[in-house]
């Protein structure tokens, strides 16, 4: 009968001990690159295939960790999951991403499908549609790790990673002001989001630094934060077709700043009298006819930094009790 090889079978095969064998097929560190090649060669020789499910009953973790975003198709959050998924494949985790689509309702049937699929963590970017928290709130006060990247929420206390969200939008909104605008609205996506309200006091804040005047009647919220390009078009015909009209738009979010632009040129507005600036992470930015100014996050940092942060939780051998809240600088490239 067929028995197929286990760590134990490698490492006495290799003399070595079966914790240096196990971490080097997980590409631990702390071993020699010239070990993990001795050891991975050996191990395709005798058809060597782990068995996680005998890893996570020993371990008492599931190996698992559950991304719960928005909606991949935005590129921040392709970006974050790219380095969230880097350090995770180091660590010998595997990634489960779910997308809300800003649906609350989804959102909480993502949650709970991955809490019984027996995640060890949660990774989550709030939905534009959730207001109640009450039910993650119960999830975490039962022991399950949680961290919040980008949009995060206070009702619960445990480690965070956003951007600097209001610098962000205050050097963004400067940079309209110093290319001579003083009529600039702000576009943004749902208004009790963290990162919505961020952007917005950084924007306010520019105008008022530089004696400029805030009106609420040149801002617009679209909720469904770009996802919806009949809702972003709708919003940039209201403000430009105003009897006074702005003669610049600040944009708070990554999908909104593609959708204004293609509403601009579809709703035939001469561009020239009109200056953008907004948040985008796409990697087609650069080639945007009009172009635009943009803030761009450092998303793959912070995925980085955020499965870190959750890793920390699984893995510690006591309770933590105090947290942090990471923020990263942005980046604002200028229209050439």
């Amino acid at each position: 009968m067929y028995k197929p090889a286990t760590i134990k079978d490698i490492a006495l095969a290799l003399n070595l001990s079966p914790s240096t064998v196990s971490r080097a097929l997980r590409d631990g560190y702390e071993i020699s690159e010239e070990t993990k090649k001795l050891v991975v060669a050996y191990a395709q020789k005798v058809n060597y295939k782990s068995n996680p499910i005998a890893l996570s009953l020993k371990n008492k973790r599931s190996y698992s960790i559950g991304i719960v975003i928005p909606r991949l198709a935005n590129s921040f959050f392709s970006q974050a999951i790219a380095g969230i998924e880097s350090i995770a494949h180091e660590r010998g985790y595997f990634t489960i991403i779910t997308q809300s689509h800003e649906s609350a309702e989804r959102e909480r049937a993502n949650i709970n499908h991955l809490a019984q699929r027996s995640v060890d963590g949660l990774l989550i970017s709030i939905s534009s549609e959730a207001s109640d928290f009450s039910f993650l709130k119960a999830l975490h006060d039962d022991g399950m790790p949680m961290v919040f990247f980008d949009r995060t929420i206070d009702e619960i206390d445990t480690f965070k990673v956003t951007s600097d969200n209001r610098k962000g939008a205050y050097n963004a909104t400067e940079s309209l002001i110093k290319a001579g605008k003083r009529k600039i609205a702000l576009l943004a996506s749902a208004s009790h989001l963290s990162i919505t309200n961020e952007r917005r006091s950084g924007y306010q804040k520019a105008l008022v630094d530089y004696g400029l005047p805030f009106r609420e009647d040149f801002i617009r919220y679209c909720n469904e934060g770009g996802n919806n390009y009949q809702e972003v078009e709708d919003a940039v015909k209201g403000l430009l077709t105003m009897a006074d009209k702005p003669d610049a738009i600040f944009i708070s979010a990554d999908r909104i700043s593609i959708g204004c632009v293609r509403a601009l040129k579809n709703l035939s507005f001469d561009t020239k009298e009109i200056a953008i600036a907004g948040f985008a992470n796409s990697d087609v930015v650069d080639l945007l006819q009009p172009s635009i100014s943009y803030v761009k996050q450092k998303s793959f940092e912070m995925g980085q930094i955020a499965i870190e942060m959750l890793l920390k939780l699984i893995e510690a051998k006591y309770p933590i009790t105090e947290f942090e809240t990471r923020v990263l600088d942005t980046e604002l490239h200028l229209v050439q």
